[in-house]
């Protein structure tokens, strides 16, 4: 037995829809797999969590221990990846001290904001890197290890820091490696 599902357990998870090829880790978990749609040449590595209402295309590698919390939707376009340990909120909690914070509070006494994330094609988060909500990776875009990403990112550009800014275009000969 090797550490990904079999076909035959993929079709038992109650993921919405996958594809071929797809390889996701016995010790990864998925919550509400009825919300992930996953596309074809997909792996999933260990200790990953997948939350929410999840969109992967096809070609996508999500390394150990990311967190995707999808309660307004992420997405994650064909040829895109995540590094390991970084972490992706579609929602956060108001923190300014005029709300509780946490699942556990009647909802009228938090204040629960975002919006969803899309990492668009070819684009690559880097290692140890945390996701804001409500915002775009644009196609091509990089951003490097232990990076925050508060806004919003162009197409084709090289981005790193606290928080994430522009450092420089990237090259787009990728595109011409995919039939």
């Amino acid at each position: 037995m090797n550490s990904f599902y079999s076909e035959e357990e993929l079709m038992g998870l109650g993921l919405r829809s996958y594809g071929k090829n797809v390889f996701i880790s016995r010790f990864a978990r998925l919550y509400s797999p009825d919300k992930i749609e996953i596309g074809d040449n997909v792996r999933i590595d260990d200790f990953c969590i997948l939350s929410g209402e999840i969109i992967l295309g096809s070609n996508i590698h999500i390394s150990a221990y990311v967190g995707m919390y999808a309660s307004n939707g992420i997405i994650l376009e064909d040829y895109s990846g995540i590094s390991p340990r970084c972490t992706l909120f579609s929602a956060m909690d108001d923190f300014s001290g005029d709300y509780l914070i946490g699942p556990v509070h009647p909802k009228e006494l938090t204040n629960v904001i975002g919006g969803k994330i899309l990492i668009k094609r070819f684009a690559q988060i880097g290692a140890n890197c945390v996701m804001f909500p409500n915002l775009i990776v644009g196609e091509g875009a990089v951003v490097g290890a232990c990076s925050l990403i508060t806004k919003s990112l162009s197409d084709w550009g090289v981005y790193a820091g606290v928080p994430a800014k522009w450092r420089r275009a990237r090259n787009q000969n990728i595109k011409s490696l995919i039939k």
